[in-house]
């Protein structure tokens, strides 16, 4: 397979006779790690994603965001007009210090959402962003956000599957994520879990460039790298800017931060754009910055690396006297000093650069190597693959991501402990103890109510970074990951509720009827999928886990309060609780598959009573139960609604 950075950007498409792809169905066991694709003529083409070339151009960007001083508000400015261009098959490299802007820059020209006011114009092939462009940006951030239980592999073929387009069959996929993964040098760990906080998996260096190729695998027209070398040895970072300046070198258009680079790296840079607090104080080829920082009196008599003289200059650490040349020793700048040289290469810069520059600009007339129409280039282009296609890739990722965490020990020796102690607890209760009966069927409605809204409120806070990130890439719809979050949540949180009912309802010595059984665990695994509801409603309301989990404690406090079974005589004023609390038509509808209001049990002195008189039963009552179906019903379908709308506002 030829890589990825040999495709000429103005290749033939791919033959129209490929067929469509399909996710293939395996199985959950499946050691994706063993997959090969199978052997294809070398003559023929594996990938072909329609690259073409993009010229990025951007003029007087500014960016300001709001901050407190002193109990007022005020405006602090981040980027302070920085104007350039990098055209198909350059290198643009932002130094500078840190927090100088150049993630606050970089984020801005990938189209990345700022919470702060922009302002200037940023083109691509002298057009707006579009969704058309996103899907043809690359844009690896500088920290890596990664599924933790997915393989190397795994990652990238889902990727894969996800962002190119449906000319290309699943084999044809796999092939390209094998040629990343040998580009990249991650053979070794192909079949290793990514890891995160709480397990062991691949090493940083690795990470980063699993994060990189989920970038490569699109064939990117431009691509946007922030901190590419960072926390990587010299040789893995020679290694991915050598990467990186053979994809520019095919026809793509490549903008990296960079905080200190070595020598090597340096000199592979075609443009250098050096930031100052915000301001550029250099634009043009790097070869030439030394030159031009010479010319205007700054120059080294020793040789260094010209990044490091770059950072110095950035800093203000360089001496500023008639006739002195040499670099300042570091600590040796006063504050005054480094400002007053900062003032004056910005100086020096709008003097020889910026007039200059933005002339250029205005003169040259970009044209677009391929014509964007408001009409059907738009609709063609609207997204790499169909909703169902998403649906089905997005299912199985979720699946595999998440079957280690919903069935790790832990949690299947929470629940079935619990089950067996209740057990035990209500051993074979006789039926004319029907106190404790009831007490059992609230217990269901109270533990299988809460336990599954506190699993649910960290859903999208732990996930937004990586939605951000994939939706920011055009990778799929928001309805379609929603909707397959849904669906991929059933096998795997409804398993856990229906062992628990399973052990706890015969050792209880419920109803023994098989009818009865049945529908007790429909009515508990029914109040799992509404309390899961409301959790994600609060995750997404608030992304935020502590603030979710506060106002899940404080509303499962009052459903638990409000459920009938604590509180028979609820005060008229404040009866209305009862009926916002899921749990309380949990409870009604076990209590009515267990007794029906003319059953009889046996009550003190030997009488036989009837149920629906018992103070408890009386207080719910055991008439019109279908009216609690319908309403938990609505419970489930609105408070979906309600997360899927807060989910969408917070990642606009």
């Amino acid at each position: 397979m030829p890589p990825l950075h040999n495709i000429a950007p103005n290749q033939g498409t791919f033959p129209a006779t490929v067929a469509s792809p399909e996710v293939a169905s395996l199985p959950l066991s499946t050691d994706m790690s063993e997959l090969r694709p199978p052997p294809l003529p070398s003559s023929r083409f594996i990938i072909q994603v329609g690259m073409f070339p993009i010229t990025l151009k951007f003029e007087e960007v500014l960016y300001k965001v709001k901050v407190e001083k002193k109990g007022r508000g005020s405006s602090k400015t981040i980027l302070k007009g920085l104007t350039g261009m990098v055209s198909p098959g350059e290198i643009l490299a932002m130094l500078g210090p840190s927090g100088s802007g150049k993630t606050t820059l970089l984020t801005a020209l990938g189209g990345r959402r700022l919470s702060g006011k922009l302002s200037g114009n940023i083109t691509y092939n002298g057009q707006l962003l579009s969704g058309s462009i996103k899907r043809r940006t690359g844009f690896v951030a500088q920290d890596d956000v990664l599924y933790p239980h997915l393989t190397v592999l795994e990652t990238l073929l889902f990727t894969a599957l996800l962002r190119l387009p449906s000319s290309l069959t699943w084999e044809e996929k796999l092939r390209h994520v094998e040629g990343v993964i040998s580009d990249l040098g991650l053979g070794h760990c192909r079949s290793s879990m990514i890891g995160g906080p709480l397990f062991r998996g691949i090493s940083g260096g690795e990470k980063k460039r699993v994060s990189i190729g989920q970038e490569m695998i699109i064939n990117p027209s431009l691509l946007l790298l922030d901190e590419p070398t960072s926390g990587l040895d010299s040789t893995t970072a020679q290694m991915i800017i050598n990467t990186v300046k053979r994809l520019a070198s095919g026809g793509r258009t490549v903008v990296t931060t960079i905080h200190q680079p070595s020598s090597r790296l340096y000199h592979m840079f075609d443009k250098v754009i050096l930031l100052s607090d915000g301001s550029p104080i250099y634009y043009g080829p790097a070869s030439m910055a030394l030159d031009y920082f010479s010319s205007i009196g700054f120059s080294s008599a020793m040789t260094v690396n010209p990044a490091d003289l770059l950072l110095d200059l950035a800093n203000g650490s360089f001496s500023f006297s008639p006739g002195s040349t040499d670099a300042m020793e570091e600590g040796e700048s006063t504050e005054q000093e480094k400002s007053l040289v900062r003032e004056t290469l910005r100086s020096a810069y709008d003097k020889n650069i910026s007039t200059r520059l933005k002339a250029e600009l205005c003169n040259m007339d970009i044209v677009s190597s391929r014509t964007f129409t408001k009409g059907r280039e738009t609709k063609a282009e609207q997204w790499c693959t169909s909703w169902r296609y998403q649906f089905k890739v997005l299912l199985q990722r979720g699946l595999r991501e998440r079957r280690f965490d919903s069935f790790n020990r832990l949690r299947i020796f929470q629940v079935i402990s619990v089950a067996v102690l209740g057990g035990f607890l209500w051993w074979q209760t006789p039926t004319s103890h029907i106190a404790d009966r009831t007490g059992l069927l609230f217990f269901f409605s109270v533990f299988w109510g809460f336990y599954p809204l506190y699993n649910a409120v960290f859903t999208f806070p732990q996930e937004r970074r990586i939605l951000i990130k994939e939706r920011s890439s055009g990778m799929y719809r928001l309805s379609s990951y929603f909707l397959s979050r849904t669906a991929g949540d059933l096998p795997l949180e409804l398993a856990l509720p229906t062992a628990f009912v399973c052990i706890i309802y015969w050792m209880g010595g419920l109803r023994p009827d098989p009818a009865a059984f049945i529908l007790s665990l429909l009515v508990v695994l029914y109040s799992v999928l509404v309390s899961q509801s409301l959790g994600l409603a609060f995750g997404a309301i608030l992304m935020d886990v502590k603030q979710a989990t506060t106002l899940a404690s404080v509303t499962t406090m009052v459903f638990l309060i409000a459920g009938g079974y604590y509180v028979q005589s609820i005060p008229p004023f404040i009866e209305w609780l009862k009926y916002l609390s899921y749990s309380y038509y949990c409870y009604r509808l076990l209590l009515g598959v267990q007794y029906s209001e003319d059953d009889r049990y046996e009550c003190p002195e030997r009488q036989w009573c009837r149920v629906g008189d018992f103070p408890p039963v009386k207080a719910v009552g055991l008439d019109k139960l279908w009216i609690d179906v319908c309403i938990m019903g609505l419970m489930l379908v609105g408070y979906r609604l309600v997360a899927y709308v807060a989910l969408r506002r917070a990642l606009s």
